[in-house]
């Protein structure tokens, strides 16, 4: 069965995203710019990469590798393009993680931004324990009015993503990364313009956080 996300364009997508009245696109790429730097990490994975919103951000005498995950290919190939500057260190990988996720490469940040929503939270649980990160940085976005897709001219876009979301609460995502080994090390809000907000939760290796005394 093609899941939804393949039949979304990525003009309509990031058009919708990028409104005056959404301000998603221009909020996960000042987010992102936290993500890329805060961990002393030399790899990073994206899961659900899109067009490569703030990958700009990506240094590349920090990175040695950057993985872009996405189930649409045509996303995949505009990242190609977009950020052609990184392409020694930039690989993009087209599956669906719902069924492949163990298919996935090592690295030790995983970033996973307004993705949860659509795998769940044990398809993400799989996900990590694949990728063995030493680091995970989610931002997942909280509504109000069980209303998810934010009204604009794209609205009716996005339809056929009923049947794939999942609403993410902040402290079963916290638990569900609590149980196989990570622990929140940080959380930090954005709002959004039409009453939303994004909700960024970072976590650690356990283990790590024991040695390097972060708490």
């Amino acid at each position: 069965m093609t899941n939804p996300w393949e039949e979304i364009s990525l003009s309509d997508y990031e058009n919708h995203m990028k409104l005056d009245s959404v301000m998603q696109l221009q909020n996960l790429n000042q987010m992102m710019k936290d993500q890329f730097s805060t961990y002393p990490v030399s790899s990073v994975m994206v899961l659900g990469i899109a067009g490569g919103n703030g990958l700009e951000h990506i240094d590349n005498n920090k990175f040695e590798k950057v993985y872009g995950v996405d189930i649409n290919r045509e996303y995949l190939a505009a990242v190609t393009r977009r950020y052609s500057d990184i392409s020694n260190i930039l690989e993009c990988i087209q599956l669906n993680l719902i069924e492949e996720a163990d298919k996935l490469p090592k690295a030790e940040l995983l970033i996973a931004n307004l993705l949860i929503e659509y795998i769940g939270y044990d398809c993400f649980q799989k996900a990590v324990k694949q990728v063995q990160p030493q680091y995970i940085s989610c931002i997942i976005q909280i509504n109000i009015n069980d209303k998810w897709v934010s009204d604009s001219p794209y609205i009716h876009v996005f339809d056929g993503l009923d049947e794939v979301h999942h609403q993410v609460e902040e402290d079963l995502l916290i638990q569900t990364l609590y149980n196989i080994g990570y622990k929140k090390i940080a959380q930090i809000e954005s709002p959004l313009p039409n009453g939303k907000k994004l909700v960024q939760i970072d976590s650690a290796l356990v283990s790590l956080i024991h040695g390097c005394c972060l708490l």
